[in-house]
């Protein structure tokens, strides 16, 4: 996951700086970057979700073996991501989905981060429950029927009501204003990140057992565990405006990428790069897989990626 604060938790499937920089601290790293042309360092902010590893794996992989660029990652959260990349401790940030909120201060206002354009990529956030449960109840895939299961969704962590499964609380996540607003049985229970949200469903998966849940598309996970979306009251432009009003289902918002200003002004061939990074959500969930289901490590899924499509990332190159 994500639109004002993001889930969007996803989360510990981390991917650590794999430079010589180590794992590295938000509070006193700066940025390589000197703002000038030909500088051969770039510093790209990493989200704990494994999407967002993917493409800054691929990005990476690409910069270092073709245009000769060393690549320092940070993992940051989404929100204290804009503010390294206006301060420019950070370069780029290659998934935003959607903060209106940060885009109105630092693009529009202080004009210290400029629009990197689309990733090509679309997401969407929704309540889930497993297709094999809402093939035996179909009606559950209705939020108006929802409290007629809540007694089969209880957990211990929910206590009396039923569970509406979240991630991590820094995604952008309207569910506890939903459940209110809804008038709905239910507790949002936070996994705590991407990687223990996943290991959460597989085990209700694996036991066959019924469960409500906070997902997004795109994510490799529906590969391994179809669920089916729970239509929500229809999504209307401005309905999600006030977070504690909310009463609507989650947008699709074409995911976006931000650069510092003065990286895209005077970035070279890396700024340019970049701009130009535009691939699909099957390529994604095919890095994503790799990196999250088969153990590959970034760079390996990266590199078994670019091998395999030249004629898709020869474009992003500059001229």
């Amino acid at each position: 996951m994500r639109t004002r604060t993001t889930v969007r938790a996803a989360g510990a499937l981390a991917l650590l700086t794999l430079t010589g920089c180590g794992a590295a601290d938000m509070t006193e790293q700066a940025s390589p970057y000197a703002a000038a042309e030909g500088t051969k360092t770039v510093t790209l902010s990493v989200q704990s979700w494994v999407g967002a590893q993917a493409n800054v794996a691929v990005a990476r992989y690409l910069l270092e073996h073709e245009l000769g660029y060393r690549v320092d990652t940070v993992q940051i959260d989404e929100v204290p991501a804009w503010d390294a990349l206006s301060q420019g401790r950070v370069d780029a940030l290659l998934e935003d989905w959607g903060h209106p909120e940060e885009e109105q201060r630092y693009v529009e206002e202080k004009k210290t981060i400029a629009r990197g354009g689309d990733l090509g990529v679309t997401g969407h956030i929704g309540w889930f429950v497993p297709t094999y449960f809402a093939e035996a109840h179909p009606d559950v895939t209705d939020w108006k029927n929802l409290d007629k299961y809540a007694d089969r969704l209880r957990t211990a962590e929910s206590g009396s009501k039923g569970q509406l499964l979240d991630g991590s609380p820094s995604y952008v996540t309207n569910d506890k204003a939903l459940v209110k607003n809804l008038d709905l049985d239910y507790q949002v229970v936070f996994a705590g990140s991407e990687a223990a949200q996943i290991t959460q469903i597989k085990q209700f998966a694996k036991e066959k057992k019924p469960f409500l849940t906070y997902w997004y598309k795109p994510q490799w996970l529906f590969e391994k565990v179809p669920m089916t979306e729970v239509k929500l009251p229809a999504y209307k432009e401005g309905c999600d405006a006030d977070p504690k009003k909310v009463a609507c289902a989650y947008p699709h918002t074409p995911l976006q990428k931000y650069l510092n200003a003065d990286f895209a002004e005077k970035g070279g061939k890396a700024a340019a790069f970049l701009k130009n990074f535009r691939w699909t959500t099957e390529a994604q969930n095919d890095v994503a897989l790799m990196i999250a289901e088969q153990k590959l490590s970034p760079e390996e899924a990266a590199e078994k990626w670019v091998k395999a499509n030249e004629r898709v990332w020869r474009a992003w190159l500059p001229r």
